[in-house]
């Protein structure tokens, strides 16, 4: 009756999360080609004939280049909210109506024993949002693609037991890097993307007795390294007096590989 989850693909250059319970499969965005996601499906031994559904959570290229054609291929709802699908549905090609769904902004919806709450967040999208996956009194958390945190974002999503969670980007290495400055500037923006430190500074306030693992994600390819991202989070949250590596312990994600497929617990 385990709540279980694996994070498919994240960064730069496409994202995915898997998850599942006894009942349900659910897939949050395919950012990547139909046969690359086919791909990240094999490496955790599912298949995607066996999804009830896609979650998209904006229309930015990165979260949702797959979702028309894996739709279209193995018949799948989509679930977005009103102006996502204004936005994307050009993007998708053809989808006929009975594979479209309205997801709204601060909803709650059950799919079979596994309860989803969309959150919005702040991020240069028409209306961008993430989610709380939460089955037997366990709780996951999907939150990227984040200019900041906000504390209502802090309240939602507060205690849960695993989070996938954005690191984006060093701020020196986006400062001295190769974007023109106005690419920097909206990653940067209230409307960008979380840095390390901040993601840390964030996820201080949000980790309870409960965390058990961290999953730093959405890092930049260009902007960021996945040991930087972790020995920069685990620095400010020790600072923070967090028992980082006792109590939770940090992971990271790839935009190419799959995470292994885990138990929250």
């Amino acid at each position: 009756m385990s709540l279980r989850f694996s994070v498919l693909a994240s960064g730069s250059t496409g994202n995915a999360v898997y998850v599942e319970t006894d009942q349900k499969r659910i897939l949050i965005d395919a950012g990547l080609s139909g046969k690359k996601m086919d791909e990240l499906f094999k490496q955790i031994n599912r298949s995607p004939k066996e999804l009830d559904g896609i979650l998209v959570s904006h229309e930015h290229s990165d979260h949702i280049k797959g979702v028309g054609i894996f739709a279209r291929k193995h018949k799948l709802p989509i679930y977005a909210n009103e102006k996502t699908w204004q936005a994307m549905e050009p993007m998708l090609g053809q989808i006929p109506t009975e594979q479209k769904f309205i997801f709204k902004t601060g909803e709650v919806k059950s799919f079979g024993n596994l309860d989803i709450e969309s959150f919005g967040v702040s991020h240069d999208a028409a209306e961008p949002m993430f989610f709380t996956f939460q089955h037997e009194g366990k709780k996951l958390v999907l939150a990227t693609d984040m200019g900041y945190v906000s504390e209502r974002i802090k309240g939602t999503i507060k205690g849960a037991d695993m989070f996938i969670f954005e690191s984006n980007h060093d701020m020196n290495m986006l400062r001295m890097g190769r974007y023109p400055w106005s690419v920097k500037r909206r990653i940067l923006s209230d409307v960008g993307h979380v840095s390390n430190e901040d993601a840390a500074l964030a996820l201080s306030e949000v980790i309870t007795d409960n965390t058990k693992r961290i999953y730093l994600a959405h890092l930049s390819l260009d902007n960021n390294m996945k040991d930087l991202a972790r020995l920069s989070v685990e620095q400010v949250l020790k600072e923070q007096g967090m028992a980082v590596g006792e109590q939770f312990s940090l992971y990271d994600t790839d935009p190419h590989h799959s995470t292994p497929l885990a138990v929250v617990s």
